[in-house]
Formats: C-alpha cells, structure tokens, sequence
C-alpha cells in the first residue's frame, strides 16, 4: 500500500480497466467497455473460456449506452456525435460484426423503448426529431432493419410495451407539470386513463413496466405516501397495491424475476445503499452474497434462468468489484476490478454526515477526509449536478482525487435532492439560489464549526447545477469561499431555462415551476442569476465549457466571462469546443482535471501532480 502519495490522475480518471459489464440473454456470454487501442470498446466473450475479445468496429468513446439484445446475437447502443446528444440506435451482428445505423435521421434523439424475450428479434424506439415537437415510436427487425411506424397519439410520451411488444402503456404530461398513466388492451384499443397524478406526486413518478403476466404496471411513486414506493396498478381496474415502501428513504430500483415476472429485489437509498430480496430465495442469495463482498451490493443482471447473477460490489475505500454468483453450486467469483490501479494506492473513507439546516430542515451529506490530521483543513464544497440527483457512499473518483490532494471534500444532499422523499425534494422548487444554496452554507458552518475545516481556505466546486451553485457562491457568498471552480454552469438563469433542448419540452411546465417561468419570472430568475450579481465576485474562478453542450449552451460562458472582463475579475476559462454536457475525450479529461487542481493549490495550498 502506496502511503498518502500522490495518485496519478490517469489512475483516477483515466478509462477504467473494465466498466459497465453485462449478461447475454442466455448467461452464456458477457459483454464490458474496457480500453482498446487507445479507445475504449466493447468486449464480448464466453463466460465458458474466458476469451474475451475487442468489437473493433464498435468504440465507446460517444456511445451513452449499450444492451443485449433479447436474440442475444445483436448488441445495441446509443451513439452522439462529440456531446450533441442527439444519439442514433446502433446494432451489431456479433456473428458478422456488420454495424448499422437502425435511426439514420439527422438531428434525432432516441430511446430504447421495448425489448422483449417473447420477440426476440426485435425492438420498439421512440425518436425525437430536431424541432419536430413529436415523440414517433418504430418497430425495427434486427435482422434487416426495417423500421414499420407503430401508431402513437400526440401528446404521449414514455411509451411502455407488454410482454409480446405491444405498446399497451403511456404516460402524458398535464398543463401545470401533472401526469396522466394510460393503458389500452392492444395496439388497435382506444387509451383509457388509468391514473392521474397531480405535480407534487407527478415529479418523483416513474413507470417501470409491465408484470411478466402482462396485467398490471409496476411503479415507483410517492402516491399515498411522501416517501416513493414500489406500487403495483392494475390495468384493469386502477387498483394501486404497495408492493413495498420504506418510511424514510425512497425505493429507487425495483427487478424481475426473469422467470415469475413479479418483483423480487428492490433498492432503497439510505445512507448506504441497500439492496432488499422480497422473496426467501432472494433474501438467501443475497445473504450468500455479502458474506463475500465489503461493500453496498448491486444488481446488474441475471440470465433469463435466473441461475447467474451479475452484481457489482462498491466499496469507498477500494476500485468497484463485479462478481458473478452461480445459484446451482451457490459460488461467486470476481470477474474483474474497475480500475486495479487504486489497489496500490491509501484512499480515503467516505463518511455519512448530517445537520440541521437553519429553517429545521434536517440534512445530510458525506464528508471525505485526506490521510493524517482531521483540524483546521483546507475543503472543497463538491455540488452535485442534476439538481434532482444525490450524492452516494462509495467510491467516487473526484473525492478520492480532492482527499489525495489534502483537501476536506464535503458532499451535501441539499434539499431537492432525490432519495429522501417528496417533500424534501420539492423543498427545492423555485430555491435555486436560495434555500438549495443556504442548506450549502451551513454545511460548511457545520463542518467549520466541528473544527475539520479552514474557514479561510474553502472552494466551491460542480458542474451543471453544482456549477451554478459555485458561481453563486462566488457571486452571492463570496466571503465563505477563497476560490470557484464551475464547470458547465448557467450563468443567467432566464436564457438558460429558455434555451433547453427539444428533448426535454415536454416537461417544460414542470421545468418552469421547478425553476421559474422566463414569461412570468424574469425579474425573480434573474435575481438568483450568478451574471446578475458579478460585481460583487472578488474571488478567482475556473470556468469549463464545452463548446457543444445542448443544455447549458455556451453563451452562457460567454455572457459570464464578458462580465468578468468588465469588472476585472481574476479568471480561467477553458473551452472545448468538441465536447458537450461534460468532457468525455481524454485529452480534454486530463486538461481540465490538471488546470483544477493547479488552480486549487494555488489558491489553497494543497497538493498537484506535475505535468
């Protein structure tokens, strides 16, 4: 073990050794990104010999998303083009290793919407074509890749197929951010609404699918309740039945038996994750299960035998382990590390911590301390994106990598954060800059207060909404904070809900309560605007963009940074113009990560790796 040296960036950032693992249909055969060439691919290989073997024709460097497909002969993934987001359904044969395009259209954004075992050689998408304003759904055969139009009402979104690829289920979004559940009993059925739900429920309402019987729909919602529940609705009649709930934490996940079709593993976000069996088999193999992995425990897949199981062991303090467990001889053996690297190195223990907010509102968050002393550090306030995300325990790379560098990181689930029911996450409407921004605050009031932190030496740091909060913090607060680091930040929060992409128009009404309105708001939006207040900035800040980022369009920066020119602020920007929401090429990884942490010492006084 490496003692509190410095770890390389490439260790921590680079293209892990193996991610994203997955089972064929059959549990014959497994699939993985891994580095290839300077690239990443997809591996693919026999469970049986162990041969694992590069596609070459498919690379991950733009693929969002990969799956099997219920043939087990064709993987498909999701491909944009230098962070566009405007992402095309790939295939390939992985007999012939021929790839096509099965959304050849430009400007197109896709979605998987069925894959289903009883029809296995094909798959239903929806596409959302630039500036279309309509959400069209296909059948395509794998095999020719023909694509046969499904008839779809306008207006519907989110479609749902049963068991036979029927498209039997659909959501739509309501005037004021409500949604309605519809069913029908066949493709040629007229859509009944079997379910209405208001904004507050609508917000944390998400529709899993169908039962392996093809009666009723599973849903993960806050109906009846403030914390979300595993609710069972039927189709025929509406009945809603709670299938399980936790009182204080939301269930985040629910899974199928391949074999039954009824739900028998769930996942509930507490300060640890925790994965629940809900049938004594399951309960028995999970037990298995842990008495081997040190960690919170996953599920990424089982064979359609529900013999092997693929799971996923993550732990704070070590690289994530994926495991394969055998239910017939009741084994289990690690296939892979993510990045064994990290063995070699002293890495730090993610803590739970929570406090009171200064209008009662109980919070909680984690807190990562570096090697040695825990008095009087230099901290970084790491904001998490989304904001309608949160923080986990676990091994996350930035921590691992602000710790190693000397630095308190403090991750707070501020309200609005997903995880700890409805109300706290609607604690968070219209709060941006405000509340969301307080509960940050006195996180670091807290932390100072145990005598952890510096007062004198604290970052804000994040992307997307983290970013945002940081120039608030610079903009609003700069007396708490020494310096700020905002990737991908919004800047003027009246252009930036104005501009969001077509993709996401169907929630506009929702965005508008959750945010503000730009036709009603102006004046409020533009007071819990960071440009709005750059005059009072007096600390140094790092900003990243990249230049084809379809959320926070880069006008955002420019807005800023004019600003800051004008008002001869201290100032970094770093723009990418191949990139998008976030950086994904390595080039562009390693610049900014050095730039960060450079900046970071310099302001600080922590440590950093020399190019």
């Amino acid at each position: 073990m490496t003692e509190n040296h410095l770890i390389p960036q490439r260790v921590l950032f680079g293209e892990p050794a193996v991610t994203a693992p997955s089972l064929s249909p059959s549990g014959t055969h497994l699939a993985y990104l891994a580095p290839h060439e300077d690239d990443v691919a997809v591996w693919v290989g026999s469970l049986a010999d162990r041969d694992f073997r590069p596609l070459r024709d498919l690379r991950a460097r733009y693929v969002e998303d990969y799956l099997w497909a219920r043939d087990g002969r064709h993987l498909l993934y999701l491909a944009d083009h230098d962070g566009d987001e405007c992402e095309h359904l790939m295939a390939v044969d992985l007999r012939t290793g021929k790839v096509r395009d099965l959304t050849p259209f430009p400007g197109v954004h896709t979605r998987v919407v069925g894959l289903q075992t009883r029809v296995p050689d094909q798959v239903l998408v929806e596409m959302n074509l630039e500036d279309s304003g309509r959400n069209d759904l296909y059948r395509i055969d794998l095999a020719g890749a023909r694509r046969e139009p499904v008839a779809a009402e306008p207006g519907l979104s989110g479609w749902l197929t049963d068991p036979d690829l029927r498209v039997r289920a659909a959501r739509r979004q309501l005037p004021g951010g409500g949604l309605e559940v519809l069913a029908r009993d066949d493709e040629y059925s007229a859509w009944r609404v079997l379910l209405e739900l208001d904004y507050e429920d609508a917000t944390a309402t998400s529709v899993l699918g169908f039962t392996g019987d093809g009666k009723d729909l599973l849903l993960l919602s806050p109906l009846g309740a403030d914390t979300v529940r595993l609710l069972r609705l039927s189709t025929v009649t509406g009945a809603v039945d709670v299938l399980y709930e936790d009182p204080a934490y939301d269930v985040t996940s629910a899974t199928v038996h391949p074999v039954t079709g009824q739900v028998d593993l769930v996942t509930v976000e507490r300060d640890r994750t925790e994965l629940i069996g809900l049938t004594a088999d399951t309960r028995a193999r999970l037990a298995r299960i842990r008495e081997s992995t040190r960690g919170d425990v996953t599920s990424l897949g089982r064979d359609l035998d529900d013999r092997w199981w693929l799971v996923q062991d993550n732990f704070d303090r070590g690289p994530a382990a994926f495991w394969l467990f055998d239910r017939v001889r009741g084994t289990g053996e690690v296939l892979f590390t993510h990045q064994p690297e990290l063995d070699g190195y002293r890495l730090s223990a993610v803590e739970p911590f929570d406090f009171t907010a200064r209008d009662g509102l109980q919070v909680h968050g984690y807190l990562t301390f570096p090697p040695g002393d825990r008095a009087g550090l230099p901290a970084v306030l790491n904001v998490h994106g989304g904001p309608w995300e949160r923080n986990r325990w676990g091994f996350r790379a930035e921590s691992q990598w602000l710790a190693n560098r000397g630095y308190l990181t403090i991750e707070v689930n501020y309200r609005g954060s997903t995880g700890y029911g409805r109300r706290f996450e609607l604690a968070g409407d219209r709060e941006w800059g405000g509340r969301m921004q307080d509960d940050l605050i006195d996180a670091v009031r807290h932390v100072v207060g145990r005598g952890f932190a510096d007062p004198g030496r604290i970052a804000v740091y994040g992307t997307s909404y983290g970013g945002y909060a940081a120039l608030v913090g610079a903009a609003f607060t700069p007396e708490v904070f020494r310096c700020a680091v905002a990737v991908a930040a919004p800047a003027n929060l009246r252009t930036f809900v104005e501009s969001v992409p077509d993709y996401w128009r169907p929630i506009g009404d929702r965005l508008a309560r959750r945010i503000g309105d730009p036709r009603t708001d102006a004046d409020f939006l533009w007071s819990r605007s960071p440009l709005s207040r750059v005059a009072d900035i007096r600390i140094p800040i790092l900003l990243a963009y990249g230049g084809n980022d379809p959320r926070v369009p880069v006008s955002e920066a420019e807005q800023l940074v004019k600003a800051l020119r004008a008002n001869d602020v201290r100032y970094e920007y770093l723009y990418f113009p191949g990139e998008g929401h976030g950086f994904r090429k390595p080039a562009n990884v390693f610049a900014f990560r050095a730039a960060a942490e450079k900046f970071l010492a310099e302001n600080l006084g922590g440590r950093w790796e020399r190019p």
